[in-house]
């Protein structure tokens, strides 16, 4: 029996966020499921999607000398042709595939990845669509591309922890790569939230703030402004680069979380630069984090609004629902506990592999 064969190429591949685990799981589902995996890449990532995803392949994927840096035609045609799946995350060029399926897989809804002209058209009559959340299947819906949604998942770790009796420490997370361009995770604006929050209210002079995420060479002077904004103050932490498993341990003993992607954007204008879902809010609130995320975007559709964590729209905001909700433990127990089902029920392994097998393998 012929080996089935499924490739990707994603040129933001290096980034190894968390768009970058969610079509990476899509493959592993593949890989399961009997499929021999290729990713054109000019180096092998194997190790790095242990390290930094959590994602072991078994066996391990294919590298493949990228195809896409030229535009030889024949090449591309001749090479993809053997392929029963292609997914390709788009930059904002298209190019004929002659893969038996084709798949762009949609993280970003920016409207120049999306330029749907008469060439680009015939370019991708065999592609489908598939996004990454409801958000990014709306706002490509308003620009005539249909998709279906394949939510991520959550790795067991996370659900499968019970946050009962977890001893939470007066610590407030925020997780997210250190970077400006596209949508920032706006560490500089959390900065100043944090000093602003203890500056007026006493009850949390005693938190700390620590900011965790990974840091690429080109972003490096970011951080150095985040390290001159922050000065003496030992109570703000950078943490770059951390493993999965201290990233783990620090969902674990923090007990609020904040995200401000998307903060003094509009929405309307901008999509692209708000949080296009939101992992980390969701890994949070599946470690007893109470998170608070700004109103926009992809955590429009986990947050509900009271019940499993809290939405702002402004600092004044975000400071008030603070208050209200270290008063009161009651509250933020059922918080901790509805967040924890709701992600548990929603965003578990089970539902991701259906859903997989309904949209790419039509099971």
């Amino acid at each position: 029996m012929k080996k089935r064969n499924a490739a990707l190429y994603d040129p933001y591949l290096d980034v190894l966020g968390g768009g970058e685990k969610h079509i990476l799981s899509i493959l592993k589902i593949l890989q399961d499921e009997g499929y021999e995996i290729t990713i054109f890449w000019d180096k092998d990532l194997n190790k790095s999607f242990d390290t930094n995803l959590n994602l072991k392949f078994d066996p391990q994927i294919k590298f493949q000398k990228n195809i896409f840096k030229s535009g030889n035609f024949l090449n591309k045609a001749f090479t993809l042709n053997r392929f029963d799946i292609f997914f390709y995350v788009t930059d904002g060029s298209y190019f004929f595939s002659t893969a038996k399926n084709n798949y762009v897989f949609s993280m970003v809804p920016k409207k120049n990845l999306y330029e749907m002209n008469t060439v680009n058209r015939l370019k991708t009559l065999n592609y489908k669509f598939i996004a990454n959340s409801q958000f990014t299947h709306d706002w490509l819906k308003r620009w005539k591309i249909n998709s279906q949604v394949i939510y991520p998942f959550l790795d067991e770790d996370y659900l499968n922890l019970s946050i009962n009796n977890i001893p939470k420490e007066k610590i407030i997370l925020s997780v997210g790569r250190f970077f400006k361009h596209l949508h920032s995770k706006k560490q500089d604006v959390i900065i100043n939230a944090f000093r602003s929050l203890k500056h007026d209210n006493p009850k949390f002079k005693d938190y700390k703030l620590i900011l965790a995420g990974g840091l690429k060479q080109e972003d490096k002077n970011y951080l150095k402004e985040l390290e001159n904004i922050i000065g003496h103050d030992d109570s703000i932490i950078l943490k770059t680069n951390i493993s999965h498993t201290e990233l783990f341990d620090l969902y674990k003993k923090s007990l609020i979380y904040w995200h401000f992607t998307g903060h003094m954007v509009n929405e309307e204008i901008n999509p692209h630069l708000v949080e296009h879902l939101g992992i980390t809010p969701m890994e949070a609130m599946s470690m007893g984090c109470i998170t608070f995320c700004f109103n926009a975007g992809g955590p429009k559709e986990i947050i509900n609004e009271g019940k499993n964590g809290f939405l702002f729209n402004d600092l004044n905001e975000l400071e008030n629902k603070m208050n209200e909700v270290i008063e009161n433990k009651i509250l933020m127990s059922d918080i901790q506990k509805n967040a924890k089902d709701f992600i548990k029920s929603k965003f578990n392994y089970s539902i991701f592999k259906e859903k997989v097998k309904e949209v790419v393998l039509k099971i």
